[in-house]
């Protein structure tokens, strides 16, 4: 419904075309598809998205289709309600847990007396007040507490339309009214039955439930207002004068900012002085603080350790990594999954279809012969029991409590379709480099002439490589740090593109370089070759070293070169085969190559299991395959070069730190780039979409035998009400015990 939402918080993005508007005051799923109608006979709106669980819409429109805000705030305002603006909205996230208690407690204590008389029968105690006494207590709750109502259900009434709050004030009228005309009509001394406590007791309960609702919703947000708590409010600016407070909307790309210890880092930028540790678990899921120097990202809301820093400003605003962060995670919650499409078509004619219930309620008791009265207060627990809260409630809360549990673990959820998608996932496509692997080379093999010194010539290959820049050079000097030993300094070193290093350590000149440039040089490789044949077969890169003596050049040493895999990779992939997912490696490597990875990460080549000798253009392709052979496909890259295939698989997955080109290509981004999440990803899913299903058989399950019960006459309005709230209130708890998922 409509009628007395508030407009909230917005956020346009014009190259989306779309638009993002808070409403508060809805109520049931009815309420939902009254609020896309009006929207969407806005001029230039394509689509109305509503979310009950976020009180949110999300608008798609014709960029060029005039002031678009300002016709949505109007069509809003038509339908009965009253627009809020952002500051309302964000000062209510903030609210205590007893925020709002006021009317309900009042409502309690009103009621409480007249329900005092039905404590007492359970007892053999017959205790009736006057009648005019529960007249005065339960009027200021049928009219005062119960305005809401009125106020909502007559716009809804005007517009042809049904909601909760006409069922409500429809029914709890009756019952007020029916009391009323009792009182006049009985006999003089003669005090008869009355049922204000009914109609008390149910606005009561109502507004107690949708108060318990409101805390329970404000819970589903705390993902997002623990990522917007993560920006602090001033950076120490670094100028010509020193150190400068200013806030943070003052920063710009290209400042320099001082980061004090234990301090949040404001912006996106990188390490000009000093060196830290940063502890970055509420944007990756990282528990433990990692290492950053002169020349290292760092990402805004992540806390400084106990070095100080300066930094060079790369982002601010809506450009940091954070603030993407937030988009994604509020893009996720507020899209409308596909199931929910389905309950919202049901819950569009439900509302009408109860109220015809409750006629033919009152018109079967009378014709059965029953009064006036009871008649009556059958069909009003039918009104009363049949508000659809809890279907429009089902889904939104489940998916809100999956997406805000894996953005705390540094799991991204783009949208709510590849929550639900995800669950169904049995096959999960990796890309090789960088994915499942370090994707940096690793000096794996280092053979030397029969009589030579291993970690001597490891020493002096890495003093010749000290200079250069190159990954494979990088590569030698890790291994020699790695084992300690001490690098000499080089004499004459001279680099030759394209070929290796010449350079001379210790007085004896040496050349380390590619087995071409051997090759050309005339080097025979003698008891190396097999060895070099070997390794490429392996798929190794491989390089020789050569010692320039008197009569010519002579091969010393072999190395081989190649990648690592992930630390928990070869683990990451076993928790997936265990619960029955296929794992497949996609790589642009020879087979050889690709196979022998395959099998240091537990992968088996016969099944199947791995893709050799795919080109980049050409993993879409491979994800195509797999899924023609009936397959739901999840593809796993890094998100710049595999953003074909993250796109064409059922769901992308994209490792990194959050890239545009990640964000945008995948539906889920996993922060940490650590295969483990692909696992614990699809187990949120699983579980989000069985709390969807527990929630919507529960909502249907109590509607469907709700409604017979009350119209039988098993059902008294109070016991309706109470179930009508417990219903809601269920619902949201369901949800919420998502929050305690542990990976």
């Amino acid at each position: 419904m409509l009628s007395g939402f508030n407009v909230r918080g917005m956020t346009t993005s014009t190259a989306s075309s779309s638009l993002d508007l808070g409403i508060g005051g809805m109520t049931c799923a009815s309420c939902v598809a009254r609020v896309e109608r009006a929207l969407r006979k806005v001029p230039g709106v394509h689509d109305a998205t509503v979310n009950l669980a976020t009180e949110s819409v999300r608008i798609t429109y014709d960029a060029a289709g005039g002031d678009v805000e300002a016709l949505a705030r109007r069509a809003v305002r038509n339908a009965g309600y009253e627009p809020r603006v952002l500051a309302a909205q964000e000062a209510e996230a903030d609210l205590s847990p007893w925020a709002g208690f006021a009317p309900v407690a009042l409502g309690l204590l009103l009621s409480a007396p007249l329900v005092l008389p039905m404590v007492g029968d359970l007892f053999g105690r017959h205790w009736m007040l006057p009648a005019w006494v529960q007249f005065l207590l339960a009027t200021p709750v049928q009219f005062i507490l119960g305005a809401r109502f009125y106020k909502a259900g007559w716009h809804a009434a005007k517009a042809l339309t049904g909601n909760m709050d006409l069922l409500v004030a429809l029914g709890t009228s009756a019952g007020y009214g029916l009391s009323l005309w009792l009182w006049a009509t009985a006999h003089p001394g003669h005090t008869p039955h009355l049922y204000f406590e009914a109609s008390a007791v149910v606005i009561t309960l109502v507004l107690l439930g949708k108060w318990l609702e409101a805390r329970a919703k404000r819970q589903t947000t705390a993902a997002i207002r623990a990522l917007h708590a993560l920006r602090p409010e001033v950076a120490h600016l670094l100028g010509r004068d020193g150190e400068v407070d200013v806030p943070i909307a003052e920063v710009m790309a290209g400042d320099r900012i001082v980061v004090r210890p234990g301090e949040r880092i404001p912006v996106d930028g990188t390490v000009l002085e000093g060196r830290t540790q940063v502890d970055e678990s509420m944007l990756t899921g990282e528990p433990l603080p990692v290492a950053r120097e002169e020349g290292a990202l760092l990402t805004g809301g992540a806390i400084n350790g106990d070095g100080r820093i300066v930094m060079q400003v790369t982002a601010v605003g809506s450009e940091t990594v954070l603030a993407r962060i937030i988009r994604l995670v509020e893009d996720a919650q507020a899209a409308k999954a596909p199931i929910q499409r389905l309950v919202d078509k049901v819950s569009a004619v439900f509302v009408p279809t109860v109220l015809g219930i409750a006629l033919v309620t009152l018109a079967g008791w009378l014709w059965a012969g029953a009064g006036v009265e009871q008649a009556l207060i059958h069909a009003v627990a039918v009104l009363v029991i049949a508000c659809p809260c809890a279907l429009g409630l089902a889904t939104p809360a489940a998916i809100m409590a999956g997406t805000g549990v894996a953005a705390r673990h540094g799991i991204l959820i783009k949208d709510a379709e590849a929550l639900e998608t995800a669950h169904r996932v049995d096959t999960v496509a990796f890309d090789k480099t960088g994915t499942l692997t370090v994707g940096r080379p690793r000096l794996t093999a280092f053979h030397v002439e029969p009589g030579a010194e291993e970690a001597a010539l490891l020493a002096v290959v890495a003093g010749v490589q000290s200079g250069s820049e190159h990954p494979l050079a990088r590569a030698v000097l890790a291994a020699a740090q790695e084992r300690g030993l001490a690098v000499p300094a080089p004499e004459g070193v001279r680099a030759v593109p394209g070929r290796g290093t010449e350079g001379e350590v210790s007085g004896r000149s040496y050349l380390v370089g590619s087995l071409r440039w051997m090759q050309e040089l005339g080097v025979d490789l003698g008891a190396l070759a097999d060895q070099a044949a070997a390794l490429q077969a392996q798929g190794a890169t491989v390089s020789a070293v050569a010692e320039r003596a008197e009569n010519g050049l002579a091969a010393c040493a072999l190395m081989g070169f190649g990648d690592e895999p992930k630390p928990g990779a070869r683990e990451a992939l076993a928790a997936l085969r265990a619960k029955g997912v296929r794992c497949v490696m996609i790589s642009g490597d020879n087979r050889g190559a690709a196979e022998a990875m395959a099998r240091r990460l537990g992968l088996d080549p016969e099944a199947g299991e791995v893709m050799a000798e795919v080109l980049p253009g050409d993993k879409a392709a491979a994800v195509a395959a797999l899924k023609g052979e009936g397959r739901v496909v999840a593809m796993v890259g890094d998100g710049v070069n595999d953003a074909p295939a993250l796109a064409a698989a059922d769901v992308g997955m994209a490792m990194g730190n959050g890239t545009d080109v990640a964000m945008h290509a995948a539906g889920v981004t996993l922060m940490r780039g650590d295969p483990a999440l692909v696992a614990a990803a699809l187990d949120i899913s699983h579980r989000t979409v069985a709390k969807i299903r527990q929630n919507l058989f529960w909502a249907f399950a109590y509607n469907v035998a709700g409604i017979p019960l009350a119209a039988l006459g098993y059902l008294s309005p109070v016991v309706a009400g109470a179930a009508m709230a417990l219903s809601s209130v269920s619902v949201m708890t369901n949800a919420l015990l998502l929050k305690r998922w542990r990976g």
